[in-house]
């Protein structure tokens, strides 16, 4: 099922295949830029939208561990707060409020979850992730909390997520087949592929998406 975009069989099928991680804060950027691009050109194409799992680092543990403190030890103390200013400013003008406290961790079960939400319809799985994003990156929620995924679910319609995650194997093998194939390649997110040439990296700007649409309903690459 393509996202709700339209029906007119007339306009052409843009493919958005995006590799991305949950805690990747550049990610949820271009994902509310793309969907402005989306919105905006509804009326001329019709969208596929299909979210694919990539891990900045699968090392970390489930438990979680302090969101500040991991990033104040990864980038350091000043970079780090000069990346907490930056990205206080672009979620203002999302109208939220960025928000560092919490854990951060492991998100092997929210790409497990991103994938069982695309069984049921690729358009809960887009609104999943915004579910999951906003919860984790504005309101202090822990990406690796059970009860927090599961929530996430019932708030877009899917259903069974909890019996779902409580098995540990379920959506792990697709998770990684998915990885292998969208993102083994990849040294960075977002990443997205459209229509299966263009190439697109980063928190792109509404724009960029437009121009690439236009490339890629033209056949270009």
């Amino acid at each position: 099922m393509a996202q709700a975009v339209g029906n007119n069989a007339e306009k052409k099928l843009i493919r958005i295949d995006v590799s991305s991680d949950t805690v990747c804060p550049w990610c949820f950027v271009g994902k509310r830029n793309l969907d402005k691009a989306v919105a905006s050109s509804k009326d001329q194409y019709d969208f596929e939208i299909r979210w694919h799992p990539y891990f900045l680092n699968l090392s970390l543990p489930k438990e979680g561990i302090c969101k500040k403190s991991y990033y104040d030890h990864r980038f350091g103390t000043k970079r780090f707060e000069q990346m907490f200013a930056q990205m206080k400013e672009i979620f203002k003008g999302f109208g939220l409020e960025y928000n560092i406290s919490g854990l951060t961790g492991n998100t092997m079960d929210s790409h497990r979850l991103i994938y069982f939400a695309g069984q049921h319809g690729l358009d809960k799985q887009h609104n999943l992730v915004d579910e999951l994003c906003v919860g984790y990156f504005t309101q202090g929620k822990y990406i690796g909390d059970r009860e927090f995924l599961v929530e996430c679910a019932r708030k877009v319609g899917v259903e069974g997520a909890a019996e779902f995650l409580e098995d540990p194997n379920n959506g792990l093998k697709e998770v990684n087949e998915e990885v292998e194939e969208y993102s083994s390649r990849i040294t960075g997110v977002p990443y997205y592929l459209i229509n299966g040439k263009l190439r697109l990296s980063g928190g792109q700007p509404p724009l960029v998406f437009l121009q690439a649409f236009q490339t890629a309903a033209s056949g270009g690459a």
